[in-house]
């Protein structure tokens, strides 16, 4: 299946300074792809390029097989959302939503408008003024809009951004009910945001592409390469008998908690799953209760700065 975004040698120079340069990539039809950069990244103006609301200045890019022009065809395969969206403060979550549904003749009913409205969870707050939103009934609406027309890709800038624990909550559950139907390509700088929702990942900095991957094989990748074991009842015999493990380098005891005995394996490249296997066999034949057993990770921030940092100092 063709991408439902790509890009080739995207590049945007203003004047002296290149807030894009080379960028490549391909956005999986259905996925939800996070696209993850600190504060000036290049974030934003590459969303801009894809939404045709700037030129580039070299490279090309595509959505759904269609060439993205400033008055390209590509819009009607599009729903674009702005970093912290504004509305007409007068006018009703339902008259903003027609009013932009009357941009797309084919798809303004009311019954559409009500369809919108139960999808991003507003019916109940459809007729007060957007004036009375929250931060995050307003990203909500904003992505109602961006649906008006029907559009396949999703182009969301920093949709969870400057929200409350609940607002984000929300609008990270809305994109989740969409995984699937609808191709989402958003911009974010919060790590906890991506690991939550993003089946895939790009790492941009200084506008330039990092890496892209699979989420889940980018975390498989940065493991932290150690194996967590606890036990209740630990006995010398456990102890000497961790060490004995074929495949394991090193083991060190973490700490003590009652009863509980926490250890920490470093086994040889390759071996973590055979280790786990005779951790649990061990626990079984000196007759205590394991408790953790399981390979250390590190979460998605520590990937971020480790894949930066190896970057810059590139």
């Amino acid at each position: 299946m063709a991408p439902a975004i790509s890009t080739k040698g995207l590049t945007k120079r203003f004047r002296s300074v290149d807030a894009l340069t080379d960028m490549t990539l391909e956005v999986p039809q259905g996925s939800i792809f996070g696209f993850l950069g600190p504060n000036g990244a290049g974030k934003t103006t590459t969303l801009k390029l894809l939404a045709g609301l700037s030129r580039q200045t070299a490279g090309e890019a595509w959505v759904n097989g269609v060439p993205v022009g400033l008055q390209g065809a590509h819009r009607a395969q599009i729903g674009y959302l702005a970093q912290e969206p504004r509305f007409y403060g007068w006018m009703t979550g339902r008259q903003t939503l027609a009013y932009v549904s009357s941009f797309f003749p084919d798809h303004v009913t009311p019954a559409r408008t009500n369809e919108l409205l139960d999808l991003v969870g507003l019916a109940e707050a459809a007729d007060r003024p957007t004036k009375t939103y929250s931060g995050g009934m307003r990203q909500r609406l904003g992505i109602a809009q961006a649906l008006a027309g029907n559009a396949s890709v999703l182009l969301l800038d920093e949709p969870a951004a400057s929200l409350d624990p609940l607002g984000r909550h929300d609008v990270l559950q809305l994109m989740q009910g969409l995984r699937g139907d609808k191709t989402i390509f958003y911009s974010t700088h919060i790590l906890d945001d991506v690991q939550r929702v993003s089946d895939h990942v790009a790492i941009v900095d200084r506008g330039r592409l990092v890496m892209t991957a699979a989420t889940s094989d980018l975390m498989q990748r940065s493991s932290a390469g150690t194996i967590s074991v606890a036990v209740i009842g630990s006995t010398p015999n456990v102890e000497r008998g961790l060490g004995e493990i074929a495949g394991v380098q090193d083991v060190r005891i973490v700490g003590r908690d009652g009863d509980e005995w926490r250890y920490e394996l470093t086994p040889v490249d390759g071996a973590t799953t055979s280790v786990q296997v005779a951790v649990t066999r061990l626990a079984a034949e000196q007759g205590v209760a394991l408790t953790t057993n399981r390979q250390e990770t590190l979460d998605l921030e520590e990937v971020f700065l480790r894949i930066v940092n190896e970057e810059r100092a590139a």
